[in-house]
Order: structure tokens, then sequence, then C-alpha cells
């Protein structure tokens, strides 16, 4: 599997990720110093952004935040989300975002999402150059199907280069990604670091609680993220996996962090939050001992999806 490094220098990326969505949004400039240096404490060196968030103040206040220890923290960035995956768009955002960040490389940077409009080949070249010329270390491609995955990595073989991470979806209520994504990576060598562990916040507990959570949470303010986490089962799931965690004297999102991090191919979870308070109990989970009961526990609580053969009867059997 690619390691994925800190820096040149050898020193592993952290085991888990810091997700900037918010930064200049939900969480003003304080509240995100606050956050950094939160993360930091607890051994974060992974933090990750994207052209696209809160319409640059993102990039620009983590570029702030790593000003004075650049070559101790792995810095993500990913464009293409909106404009398409051509070389002159893909340029001219990558550009932008150095800019905000005050970086001349940017560690990783991930194409944002398959575009079926652009030849791939135009795209893995743009990747090809920008890696070669050491303006990025690590490729990273984010919201792509397993096949789209491998069609990239026979192209790049023609271009000499290969997806060293990719980027999924992840967590109790959105599994998808066991049945080919993940063994999938861990067949050719990717390092994942899947975003939403917590479910767009469902799994933190707070929407089955009856408290304020509903009027301030992304699942009531967001139609994307109520059409996502929306279906009766996932609220069903969220309600058993608090009661589990009372029953263990822990948070539930520090459950949910926990758990997407146990998975065989040793995923990088990217965790996020407005607060320090909010992200208190997803830091939590780095310190968390996950054997394989309370794992199997905590993976009984939602459905396993159908293998990809769709051949129940061989699930069920182990095969």
């Amino acid at each position: 599997m690619t390691q994925i490094l800190t820096s040149p220098d050898g020193t592993p990326a952290s085991r888990f990720a810091f997700g900037t969505m918010q930064f200049g949004g939900r969480a003003d400039a304080a509240q995100s110093a606050e956050i950094y240096a939160a993360c930091r404490a607890a051994g974060i060196t992974h933090f990750d952004t994207a052209w696209v968030y809160t319409d640059g103040r993102s990039e620009e206040i983590l570029g702030q935040l790593i000003q004075a220890e650049r070559d101790q923290v792995l810095v993500a960035s990913k464009v293409g989300y909106s404009g398409g995956a051509g070389a002159g768009n893909l340029q001219s955002q990558f550009d932008t975002s150095r800019k905000r960040l005050g970086l001349d490389c940017i560690d990783i940077l991930y194409l944002h999402r398959f575009d079926a409009e652009t030849d791939l080949r135009e795209t893995l070249s743009w990747f090809a150059a920008r890696k070669a010329a050491g303006d990025i270390r690590y490729i990273g491609l984010s919201n792509f199907a397993a096949w789209q995955v491998m069609k990239a990595q026979m192209l790049g073989k023609e271009l000499g280069v290969s997806t060293d991470i990719l980027q999924p979806m992840y967590s109790l209520v959105k599994r998808q990604v066991e049945v080919e994504i993940l063994p999938m990576c861990a067949d050719q060598g990717m390092a994942v670091a899947p975003y939403s562990p917590l479910g767009g916040g469902l799994l933190t507990g707070k929407y089955g609680s009856g408290g304020s959570g509903w009027s301030s949470g992304r699942l009531s303010e967001d139609a994307r993220y109520n059409s996502r986490y929306g279906q009766a089962w996932m609220h069903d799931t969220a309600r058993e996996l608090t009661v589990l965690a009372q029953a263990r004297g822990v948070d539930p999102a520090t459950l949910a962090v926990a758990w997407v991090a146990a998975h065989g191919s040793a995923p990088m979870p990217i965790i996020s939050g407005r607060t320090v308070e909010q992200i208190a109990p997803s830091l939590a989970a780095l310190d968390l001992e996950m054997d394989q009961d309370l794992y199997d526990a905590i993976a009984a609580l939602s459905p396993r999806p159908v293998p990809a053969t769709d051949r129940l009867e061989e699930q069920e059997m182990g095969a």
C-alpha cells in the first residue's frame, strides 16, 4: 500500500485526517484556529480541503494556520468538482488553491469527482505533469466508482503514473465501499481516506435525542444531507449505536469513527466539525481499542452490502 508521508523526511501521516470543509463557513477563523490546535495536540498531521470549500475561505484559513509548521503537516486539496476535468480548468483551480494555501507544492491533490465528458487521458496527463514538476506529491481520486478507478489505473500505466490515494464516502450507514472500493484499494496498494465517518452527523446520536440537534445540524438544514441519510433504517442504526455506546460508557461518535478506522484496508478516516467540543469524541477514537467482538457488534447494526456478484449464499458462507 502507498505509504502517505507527512513530509519528504519520511514521517508517516497521522492515522486520522481532519477535513476543513467548515473552515470559513460554520467555523469562523477563530474557531478554525482552535480546532486546528486541538487536532495538532491530538497528533493529527493530515488536513484536507478543496478548491470549492466555503468559496475559498477553507484553503485560505488552513494556509494561514500551517505557516509556522509547514514541514510537519500533510495538506490535501481537491480540484475539478465544477468546470470539468480538462487540463485548463484543473490548472486554473490548482493555481488558485496554491495561492490561497500559500504553497508551491500541495502534498495530495485529488480529482474531486469523475468527469465523463473529458478524456481521462487528458486529466491523467495533467496530473502526471504536476507530479513530475514537483507541484504535488501524491495523486488522489475522490467519489469514483471502482471501474472508474481501474480505468484510471490502466491508462495511468501508459503515462507512468498511478493513483496513490482514494477518498470515498464510508460510515456505518454508507457501506457500499466494502463491496469493491476497499478490496480494490487493498489489491492495488492504494491508501484510502474515507470521508463522513459520522454519516453527516447522524451517528453522533443528536438527531435521535429529541434535543436541539434537529435545528442546528446539516441533516435538518441541508437538503442533500437529508436525502443522503434520510432512510428510516439509518436512523434506527444511529439509535442502536447510541444504546451500544451508552452501555460501554463512550460517545457514539467515538465508536463510529473507530469502527471505520478498524476496517482491514486500514482507512484514515477524515473527521470534521465546527467547534473543538464537537470534534472531541472523534479525536477520542484515536485511543479506543476496537476488538473483534466490538467491531462485529457495531457492524451488525446496519445491513451488510451484497457482494458484487450478488451471490448472497456465498456471503453467508463467508466466501
